[in-house]
């Protein structure tokens, strides 16, 4: 039985005497219209045409429409105004406000050589699919997928940026390094369960400086949550070291991170380091009299106490040398706590208690970026069959964050959304409705006049413009 598929007017409950309607034919409107502030983050830094220079293109000049600069920016700026798939850009290619943010002149798509493209300023889904499936030997001779992606560039440009967004030396930086799970759920390449999270996924590390991302590795689930930290770290601080040659770095991570040759590898590069370090029978019994103590407390008071203890200490085996460590002896109402840290940094610098509460504790925050970008930026959306693929559209995602933290750094310093997530930024800042009207001369946005930020969209709009980046050599 052929049944209407297609409606032209909407009634829903009525207001009092008035009846509420509605169709879609209020001409040329978007939802997005506050990611024009995103290009001005671009023209200020030139972050994503320092991306598009990660990849060579080896198709044909006087056949291609879409540079590599622009398919970039579609992706990128898609992924920040939360559109997480590829099928997204079938519909998105016809958005007049996304052709102007990408920087198309033609933003109605009336230009375009096919006919079949016309109306369709921007690229689908099956030219970005080349950006992900161009295998690492593509040349010029290759038939379809033409858009090499360079790995050892795409991972530095993290790096990059940072130093770029930070032009002044600090004297002191904390680097975290963190592994976190990306379920999968496909047959994809590095496939494995992994006991802990229970799941088939993979085991990506990342490294942050504060909210700054600058490290995102896809790597199988098969392996030690350390395993290739030190070849990152080392390099990673190589860069920085030559930007920054006199910034004292400290290296922090949970108890999976701490393993000797890391720790080794700090130690004989001026890296200073404080890592969690897994309890056991010999370390229990070293802070013995400081758990009866804070057990002690807590039977006394009803209260959380603690305690603390630090002394060197070698395990019998994997360490090649003795090192500080400290342990925070705890008793709640669940029963006692014992929590321990091994560091690189003298008492002199970081006593017992702030060691353990100032700075290892503060490592938490960085959790908070990786769940950030996974569950707002769409880093887990890894449905691609091989690895390399899925790398790329895990670095794609973390170019938007970078993005993102580059607005929240400038755009929105001094602001009410100072400290906001990326999807309050996309909810509050981003997702303007506003009408569109494209003439010979001008492309004009008529933003919604309820949009209730109106006074913050202009603050961040004159701190964009207050702050402008040399221009990138």
């Amino acid at each position: 039985m052929n049944t209407e598929c297609s409606q032209s007017a909407f009634e829903f409950q009525a207001l009092g005497p008035r009846q509420v309607a509605a169709d879609f034919e209020g001409g040329t409107l978007t939802s997005d219209a506050g990611g024009l502030l995103l290009p001005e983050v671009e023209a200020g830094t030139g972050l994503l045409a320092k991306l598009a220079q990660c990849f060579d293109d080896y198709r044909d000049e006087d056949l291609i429409e879409h540079s590599v600069t622009d398919l970039i920016k579609q992706r990128v700026f898609a992924l920040a105004l939360g559109y997480e798939d590829l099928n997204d850009h079938d519909q998105l290619r016809a958005d007049p406000l996304l052709a102007t943010l990408v920087g198309k002149r033609d933003v109605l798509g009336a230009e375009r050589l096919d006919p079949r493209d016309q109306g369709k300023p921007l690229a689908g889904k099956s030219t970005h699919n080349r950006l992900e499936l161009t295998p690492a030997r593509a040349s010029i001779k290759s038939r379809y997928k033409k858009i090499v992606a360079r790995q050892n560039k795409l991972a530095a440009w993290f790096v990059e940026s940072f130093l770029r967004l930070n032009p002044q030396q600090p004297a002191e930086i904390v680097l975290d390094l963190d592994a976190t799970d990306d379920p999968i759920h496909g047959e994809q390449s590095g496939r494995f369960f992994h006991g802990y999270y229970k799941s088939y996924c993979y085991l990506p590390l990342y490294i942050f400086c504060g909210e700054h991302l600058l490290l995102a590795k896809l790597r199988p689930a098969n392996i030690d949550a350390a395993a290739g930290s030190v070849k990152q770290v080392s390099w990673i601080i190589e860069q920085i070291r030559a930007r920054w040659p006199k910034v004292r770095i400290i290296l922090r991570g949970d108890g999976g991170f701490c393993r000797d040759n890391l720790m080794s590898w700090c130690e004989e590069n001026r890296v200073d380091y404080v890592f969690g370090l897994a309890k056991n029978n010999r370390l229990l019994q070293i802070i013995g009299r400081e758990l009866h103590l804070a057990q002690q407390e807590y039977q006394a008071t009803g209260q959380a106490a603690r305690q603390f203890a630090e002394f060197e200490y070698r395990t019998k085996k994997s360490w090649s040398r003795p090192r500080r460590v400290v342990g925070k002896a705890e008793h709640l109402a669940k029963g006692s706590n014992p929590r321990f840290v091994v560091t690189s940094l003298s008492a002199e610098r970081f006593a017992m208690r702030a060691l353990y509460e100032e700075l290892y504790c503060a490592r938490g925050e960085m959790e908070n970026r990786i769940k950030e970008q996974q569950l707002y930026l769409f880093a887990d959306r890894t449905s691609c069959r091989t690895m390399r693929a899925n790398q790329l559209r895990l670095w794609l995602s973390s170019a938007a964050y970078v993005l993102l933290q580059a607005l929240r750094q400038h755009g929105l310093k001094e602001t009410s959304l100072a400290a906001a997530r990326c999807d309050t930024i996309r909810l509050k800042l981003l997702k303007i409705g506003a009408i569109v009207r494209v003439s010979v001369r001008r492309v004009w946005f008529s933003l919604a006049q309820s949009y209730p930020y109106q006074t913050l969209f202009q603050q961040v709009f004159a701190n964009l413009r207050r702050w402008l980046l040399p221009a990138p050599a």
